[in-house]
């Protein structure tokens, strides 16, 4: 109980961001028709989530996020970099190391959301 279960991503044009999210993690996208508006359900390797038309402006750039930030583990931190980069995301704090932890980093992706990826240290190179 009273942990997160369920994650939504937002965007202006969301087959771009199935394409990305598909690309950089392999996640699945379905369409859920019974849902009264575009919706498409997410099943990854760990909990699931939903992606959306994005139904307000976003903030301004350089203002931060205004929203929980999700970061995803993954085997190796500096492969993932560069899929990110290479699919139109962008970094937006380099990768650091968490002491006896590992290594974590944030993007953009190509619609702007934040995103974290975590590579734990029994991984860390």
């Amino acid at each position: 109980m009273n942990t997160i279960a369920y994650f939504e991503i937002q965007g202006r044009d969301p087959q771009v961001l199935i394409d990305f999210y598909q690309s950089v993690f392999g996640w699945r996208f379905t369409r859920a028709p019974e849902i009264p508006i575009p919706y498409w359900r997410i099943e990854t390797d760990g909990i699931s989530g939903g992606l959306l038309p994005r139904p307000a402006s976003t903030p301004p750039p350089e203002c931060g996020t205004n929203a929980y930030v999700c970061s995803i583990s993954v085997a190796e931190i500096d492969a993932v970099t560069a899929v990110v980069i290479a699919k139109g995301g962008i970094v937006a704090m380099p990768k650091f190391e968490v002491p006896g932890v590992g290594w974590h980093g944030y993007f953009l992706d190509p619609d702007g959301n934040t995103f974290g990826v975590f590579q734990p240290a029994h991984q860390a190179a």
